[in-house]
């Protein structure tokens, strides 16, 4: 019982980061099952089964709350879920041992792109607006999805990043969008398992926990990723990518490095990370409160016809320009 509890909070605890950064509820949870003994494949398999309804509740509300952007997610899903199936399929004779350390510092290289682009210069606006090609979002979209399955994570570390980078979407549209597509590649993943394992080593009561905390945290994340401002979200959204990925390399057998230094290079990321987050608040409230200052009104110029008149003058002549009395009274009075 303690065990299902304690998946149920690491599925809200994931689903709430991944609904509302884009990423992480795949690796939270993988890394939670390995940690009780399960087999990498066995872990995947029952993490994409918890995904399939987890995915379906975040896309519903990200579509309730407006962060869905169904181009995207139609060019970049279907690549993602044959991606998937494939990942999938092969697990068990495929290794990622060399891929993970490369893919990690390219995503590194992208983190630390997204992470200084929003803090420093805010939402890309260059190229917002303009279409996603599908030569770029399919390939991407293959490669995400068969990193998600084989790797038990990847569609949101792989597909948040490089769509953020290319700043034509903007942040709540690509975390919506990446998420709703997510259920897709659940889908086929799962599928891909069944072929290859059978339903041998799933554990449909832990999918069943991290389902449950996953659907609790969907519309949260949801209504999180809609009024958080977009160059915070972005800063919040890069750290994480670098996070995730110095992790990775520091673990790999690149670079092998010991816990000491494991956990230095962590506190100076961190560190890192509260300050752009810190930087993106403050130039965020000093945009809006710009943006919401009333603008101070001119005085009148001489020559724009805001002349002061004299009092009895109004009406003097018949060169003053103005309307002519035509009321009872007047006429009485002529």
């Amino acid at each position: 019982m303690k065990t299902l509890i304690l998946l149920a909070l690491a599925g809200l605890g994931a689903q709430l980061v991944d609904g509302s950064l884009g990423m992480a509820y795949g690796v939270t949870s993988t890394t939670l099952l390995l940690a009780f003994g399960t087999n990498p494949a066995a872990a995947s398999a029952t993490v994409h089964l918890a995904e399939i309804g987890t995915t379906l509740a975040s896309g519903v509300a990200h579509w309730r709350f407006g962060n869905v952007d169904w181009r995207v997610v139609a060019k970049i899903g279907i690549p993602g879920a044959v991606g998937a199936f494939a990942g999938a399929t092969f697990l068990s004779s495929l290794s990622t041992d060399v891929a993970k350390p490369v893919m990690a510092l390219l995503l590194l290289g992208l983190g630390v792109y997204v992470l200084g682009r929003f803090t420093f210069l805010g939402l890309p606006t260059g190229n917002l607006g303009k279409p996603l090609r599908k030569r770029f979002l399919s390939p991407l979209g293959v490669v995400a999805g068969f990193l998600d399955a084989t790797g038990g994570g990847g569609w949101g570390p792989v597909g948040t990043p490089a769509i953020l980078a290319s700043g034509r979407l903007e942040p709540r549209k690509v975390i919506g969008s990446i998420d709703t597509s997510e259920f897709l590649v659940a889908v086929a993943a799962s599928l891909g398992f069944l072929v290859g394992l059978g339903s041998e080593g799933v554990d449909y009561t832990w999918a069943g926990a991290l389902l449950v905390g996953g659907l609790v945290a969907a519309p949260i994340a949801a209504w999180l990723v809609r009024h958080v401002p977009p160059r915070l979200l972005g800063s919040a959204v890069g750290g994480l990518i670098v996070l995730t990925n110095i992790r990775t390399l520091l673990r790999s057998d690149w670079v092998g490095a010991g816990d000491a230094a494991q956990w230095t290079v962590y506190g100076i990321v961190y560190a890192v990370w509260a300050g752009a987050l810190a930087y993106s608040f403050r130039e965020h409230r000093r945009a809006a409160a710009s943006a919401a200052a009333p603008a101070a009104d001119p005085a009148p110029e001489t020559g724009t016809g805001a002349v002061p008149v004299p009092a009895g003058a109004a009406g003097a002549g018949t060169g003053s320009g103005a309307p002519e009395d035509r009321s009872p009274d007047a006429a009485t009075t002529a």
